[in-house]
């Protein structure tokens, strides 16, 4: 670390979201971290991956500018680690070494840009401001899901056939004998399938069922059977 450097895992403002600086050159991390102080983010600067893992919780809110090369590591296969240590912050590449292969390798694995050093200044705040906006949009995704899928896991078994079999469109008397129950079951299935997801129509709870990934029933799936 050098002179004027923030120290790692000491953000400006916690409630803002941070932008990581992952550089091996000291002096790299210092012009950038002087180049986004005026701006509305926190900033915390690594000169490892490892210290950025030790140092940091993969909760918080912001997006990583990385180094594609760090002390003889490749910057695109530590994306894999950090992907399988929970973080899913969007990644800013930068390198001082031109490589099409790594560049389009990085991409691939959702780096939201891949700058040259020395790196333009307005390039690199633009590539910011997306990765802020992907991660924001990213971090609303899981949270929702988190939601859908904690309300998912109160159905019982046949409630999961009925809201499956819903979602194709199937009305109650179609679902009915398909299931070799009656249609008055069904309604009252379907009516506790809805009151549980907090479904207020059939196009939200498709929409859930989409949203979950769920894999919808075939109109022949289920055999006939007593589950409940």
């Amino acid at each position: 670390m050098t002179a004027n450097e923030i120290p790692p895992g000491t953000a400006l403002d916690t409630d803002l979201p941070v932008v990581y600086i992952i550089d091996d050159d000291a002096s790299i991390r210092l012009a950038l971290q002087r180049l986004l102080r005026p701006f509305r983010w926190s900033i915390e600067a690594f000169a490892s991956a490892d210290t950025f893992l030790e140092s940091t919780h993969p909760d918080v809110k912001g997006c990583i500018v990385m180094d594609v090369h760090l002390h003889g590591r490749n910057g695109v296969e530590l994306v894999k680690v950090f992907r399988a240590e929970g973080y899913q912050n969007p990644i800013v590449f930068i390198t001082g070494y031109p490589d099409l292969h790594t560049g389009i390798t990085a991409m691939k694995l959702g780096a939201v840009d891949f700058l040259m050093k020395p790196v333009d200044e307005s390039e690199l705040l633009d590539a910011l401001q997306r990765a802020m906006t992907v991660d924001e949009i990213g971090r609303r995704a899981r949270a929702e899901r988190q939601i859908l899928e904690r309300r998912l896991n109160t159905l019982t078994r046949r409630e999961h056939q009925v809201l499956s079999l819903v979602v194709t469109g199937l009305l109650n008397k179609q679902i009915a004998l398909q299931l070799g129950t009656s249609e008055k079951t069904v309604k009252a299935q379907r009516r506790r399938v809805m009151e549980k997801m907090e479904a207020q129509s059939l196009a939200q709870l498709i929409y859930m069922a989409e949203r979950l990934g769920l894999r919808l029933a075939a109109p022949s799936e289920y055999s006939v059977d007593t589950a409940l």
